[in-house]
């Protein structure tokens, strides 16, 4: 029997619960079929998650692509589908090669395994984010030197504490619906060991009873806890922390069955959000907002939200 798992038309970091929610009950080796042909858009975070849920199952699981061309079109210009056919059994029609024409992706959907992998990745954004940070976001110059700095620390973690590979995105859009404003965004997936697996095999690691998912969530983004010996190591979630602050952005992280969010004044989303649907790894979202107000009403769509 293969169970059904509704993908919501919109597909982003909280929405993407709606879809832990129905592949939590299911063991592993159940077959599942992800249906995404009523999806019409879906974040950074929406499409690495994707395919980071497809790493969690032991039996291969299915994928129905959307049926709207636009997205479609769309999640091919992100490379999903290029990444998504080597982890699923495709269904439905879908763009074989990402169509030309301008695009709001600053990354495509890129694998991240090794060191080698996160220096490939800055390098390959940092011109393109040069131009939208200070030509759409307003931000000041060295805004762009902490961008990259960011970037690469995000990507690290997956080197550090997923135990096999990971997918990163970079986006940029006018996030209309919650802000007003253009904003750019990394999302970093993976479904490898997690914070919790990572710390306790740290040496003379003692869990607390109170030890858990949101715990070791606190530990390594607030307090900068490693596993490693090195006092250095752990402090790259830290600086992306402070980055974010800096330029009142949004950090979140989750592992586990947490959520750990370090959140502005234009978001109402929750600090630490426990008790969720299980999905193993971490999967981390930065969110950097344009510095003003731009005075623009654009309605939303796929590609422009």
């Amino acid at each position: 029997m293969t169970h059904v798992i509704t993908v919501p038309p919109s597909l982003d970091d909280h929405s993407f619960e709606q879809v832990l929610e129905q592949v939590a009950p299911l063991p592993p080796d159940e077959k599942i079929l992800v249906d995404a042909r009523h999806a019409r858009w879906a974040s950074p975070y929406g499409l690495t998650a994707l395919l980071a849920l497809a790493q969690t199952r032991t039996e291969r699981p299915a994928f129905a692509a959307p049926e709207l061309e636009e997205t479609a079109s769309y999640w091919a210009r992100a490379a999903f589908f290029q990444h998504a056919e080597a982890l699923y059994d495709m269904h439905g029609h879908y763009p074989k090669r990402a169509p030309s024409g301008e695009s709001n992706v600053l990354l495509e959907v890129t694998p991240v395994t090794k060191g080698e992998d996160v220096h490939s990745v800055v390098g390959m954004v940092q011109e393109r984010a040069q131009k939208i940070i200070k030509n759409e976001l307003k931000l000041e110059s060295k805004a762009i030197i902490g961008f990259a700095m960011t970037l690469s620390e995000v990507c690290q973690n997956i080197i550090e504490h997923a135990g096999q590979g990971g997918w990163v995105a970079v986006q940029s859009y006018r996030w209309t619906k919650r802000l007003g404003r253009r904003v750019v965004v990394i999302a970093v997936c993976d479904a490898g060991l997690g914070f919790r697996k990572s710390l306790e095999s740290a040496p003379g690691h003692l869990p607390t009873s109170r030890w858990g998912d949101a715990t070791a969530l606190e530990e390594a983004v607030i307090r900068g806890v490693s596993r490693f010996r090195d006092r250095s190591r752990g402090q790259g979630l830290a600086g992306a922390r402070n980055y974010v602050g800096r330029w009142n952005g949004k950090l979140s992280v989750r592992s586990g069955t947490a959520r750990i969010s370090i959140v502005p004044s234009w978001d109402d989303d929750v600090p630490l959000a426990e008790d969720l649907a299980p999905f193993a790894g971490a999967q981390v979202q930065v969110i950097i907002p344009e510095a003003a107000p731009s005075g623009a009403n654009e309605k939303d769509s796929p590609m422009d939200i």
